[in-house]
């Protein structure tokens, strides 16, 4: 890909630094990260925070550094390079998930208090929303948040929370009106340092191991007034613009982690002799990979696409959509066809192809399903 139509120096520069952080701060420690299941990430937000990796794309009064969409992907496509997926997932819950909400809607208060933090990696953030009984369903959230004087009351759980065991603060929606309709929700900053707050445990996940994710739960929690995001009501339709963001997260991961594995079943395959000859010479191989490539290729040029128009301030939720649909598929294909291609070493956990094809699994189920997505884009057809 001609990527100088794209980027320029300063855009290289960028990528070079955050290449050079994950390269010596991230990569030589996965294995211990995911072999124990949990990431420092206080250490390394902070870190990524100094460097101004977390809020590339936010206002520099807030901690930012003022830049565009085009300086996010480049730090979304570098940590994809991560020896892991966990952790590029837990950048982004930070960076894309639970702080796009605060900058968009949060008051002055919120921004200076929660956002600035954030970005600047002193407190870790969680994206609180999925329940028991709600997923993809989000207008079937039963958390409620009750409002008492200058304080709501707090109560519910939450699951599959991303970053669960070290979150300073959750972005959470909760039900704040029995009403029928979408306008009986509202977002909120949780504080986890405040009584009634509890984790239930944390969940054991077939991928994605090195990032930590929990079960809470909310026992009369007293949140303040001024924590509140936005307007009374209107959280349902706050969280349906963040997902954009969530969602678009997950397109580097996919079209970078295609391009990665492939690198390696490439290189694997040249040294693998089976009947005298090197595994790339098998042409039904190099065709199914090179099919692969050109897939990720068309995913890549949708998610620059989708930039485009973000800058130009359009809607990219049917783009992103699609995107995400075909991406995390794709990625599903493409770890299992390569673990095949690795034979009985793939199947070893010791090698890396074994932890691709488990932590891409998440990548079409997460943030939104591809049966979701599917049907997000029937609807922007009419039908």
């Amino acid at each position: 890909m001609g990527s100088e139509i794209y980027f320029n120096k300063e855009h290289d520069l960028v990528r070079k630094a955050v290449r050079d952080f994950v390269n010596k701060e991230i990569n030589p420690n996965v294995e211990q990260w995911e072999e124990e299941g949990f990431t420092p990430l206080h250490d390394i937000f902070r870190k990524m925070g100094e460097l101004g990796f977390l809020g590339i794309r936010y206002d520099e009064k807030y901690g930012g550094e003022g830049l565009d969409y085009w300086y996010e992907t480049i730090v979304m496509e570098e940590c994809a390079r991560i020896h892991c997926w966990g952790i590029p997932m837990a950048i982004a819950v930070q960076s894309n998930m639970a702080t796009p909400a605060l900058e968009q809607f949060g008051s002055d208060y919120i921004k200076d208090t929660y956002l600035k933090p954030a970005l600047k990696g002193e407190m870790v953030s969680a994206i609180a929303v999925t329940e028991p009984d709600a997923g993809s369903d989000v207008a079937a959230l039963k958390s409620t948040a009750v409002r008492d004087g200058d304080h709501y009351i707090l109560n519910g759980s939450k699951t599959y929370i991303t970053n669960g065991l070290q979150a300073d603060f959750l972005t959470l929606l909760a039900r704040t009106s029995d009403d029928p309709g979408y306008h009986s929700f509202s977002l909120f900053v949780v504080p986890t340092d405040i009584k009634g707050f509890s984790v239930s445990k944390k969940l054991d996940k077939l991928g994605m191991r090195s990032s930590d994710t929990a079960e809470i739960y909310f026992d009369n929690m007293k949140i303040p007034a001024e924590n509140l995001i936005g307007v009374e009501g209107e959280g349902f339709i706050q969280q349906m613009q963040q997902f954009q963001h969530e969602r678009f997260a997950v397109l580097p991961m996919a079209y970078i982690g295609v391009q990665e594995t492939i690198k390696e079943t490439i290189e694997y395959l040249r040294g693998r002799i089976v009947f005298g000859k090197p595994l790339i010479k098998k042409q039904v191989l190099r065709h199914r990979l090179a099919h692969w490539l050109a897939e990720a290729e068309t995913i890549q040029q949708l998610a620059y696409h989708i930039i485009r128009m973000k800058m130009a301030g359009q809607d990219a939720t049917r783009e992103i959509s699609m995107g995400k649909l075909l991406g995390g598929n794709l990625l599903n294909e493409v770890t299992s066809g390569c673990l095949q291609m690795f034979g009985g070493m793939g199947f070893m956990n010791e090698m890396r192809i074994s932890r691709r094809f488990r932590d891409a699994r998440l990548i079409s189920i997460g943030g939104g399903a591809s049966e979701v997505m599917s049907e997000i884009i029937t609807k922007t057809y009419g039908f």
